[in-house]
């Protein structure tokens, strides 16, 4: 074979013995496998007593691991069930300890879970009250409800741990009020207070409470929170003299813009002095809503 090869294929000597190494080499690593589970990783062959006696050892083990807090929940719940007979009497659970829950059937675990939640403050009054507890299943909790009798307690007549004395109500001048007064309102407080003070300065004083809507930051609901805690006196108004007042004094005014405010003047020296509040329709640039907003502020002397 080794000459048929040379002639037939051209080797040399060499180069056939490198062959031939190679496949013996090849086949070694082909049958190691083989061989090692053969001589080196046999498995004695495990009677059917074996097996149930090691089964058993496994359930006893997980029972074990159970009962010290590892597992689940539903294992202990399966476990209690097979190995209690449930014994149903009346009860109440608020009093009850952790045997009597266990004598309805429940674990060890649950009935701890139980009566811990008494312990902490928790209470039934009521029997459906059972349904608010995780540990306890809807179809425990069908055998358990025709049992439940809960006693009421007669609970002492509690004193309130504080008392709030109800201050007296105070109704407040808004056009005199200083801002400590005013803080005084219900519902007002120091940033509210400031806010009035500085707008009944631009106007010279409120004529109507309604104009506290106008104040930043007072909407419908403070208005309506505030209004029965104020009054208005309209002789603290503090009102221009239209007839010698000039552009400087009515600047400050929020209900006149720059136009109107000129106009008023211009208007006076032109025509004469304003007899009455009829005569500032005259100034054309004056809307009618404006004359009756500014009105209970101009003095016509």
């Amino acid at each position: 074979m080794k000459n048929w090869f040379i002639n037939n294929f051209g080797f040399s000597k060499r180069e056939y013995n490198g062959l031939l190494a190679l496949l013996v080499l090849l086949l070694a690593l082909t049958l190691t496998p083989t061989a090692y589970r053969y001589y080196f990783n046999k498995h004695e062959a495990i009677s059917q007593y074996e097996k149930l006696a090691l089964q058993k050892l496994i359930l006893t083990d997980r029972y074990d691991r159970k009962r010290n807090g590892s597992g689940n929940e539903d294992f202990e719940d399966r476990f209690s069930k097979i190995n209690k007979k449930p014994n149903y009497h009346v009860f109440d659970p608020n009093t009850i300890g952790e045997k009597e829950w266990q004598q309805f059937g429940l674990s060890p675990k649950q009935a701890m879970s139980i009566v811990n939640y008494v312990k902490k403050g928790g209470h039934f009054y009521k029997p459906e009250d059972l349904q608010k507890m995780y540990t306890i299943s809807p179809d425990k909790y069908q055998a358990l409800l025709p049992y439940v009798e809960i006693k009421q307690l007669n609970k002492p007549n509690a004193k309130p741990l504080y008392t709030f004395i109800k201050k007296a109500p105070i109704i407040v001048e808004i056009n005199t009020a200083d801002t400590i007064l005013l803080d005084e309102i219900k519902g007002v407080g120091a940033a509210f207070a400031r806010r009035i003070v500085k707008y009944r300065e631009r106007l010279g004083g409120f004529y109507a409470k309604e104009q506290l809507l106008e104040v930043f930051g007072v909407d419908t609901a403070k208005f309506i929170e505030i209004k029965d805690q104020i009054k208005i006196d309209p002789e603290a108004i503090k009102k221009i003299e239209i007839n010698s007042a000039e552009f400087d004094d009515l600047k400050r005014h929020p209900y006149l813009n720059f136009k109107q405010m000129n106009a008023i003047v211009q208007y006076r020296k032109q025509h004469g002095p304003y007899k009455s509040v009829s005569d500032l329709s005259k100034v054309m640039i004056l809307k009618p809503e404006t004359i009756v907003k500014i009105a209970p502020y101009l003095d016509f002397k």
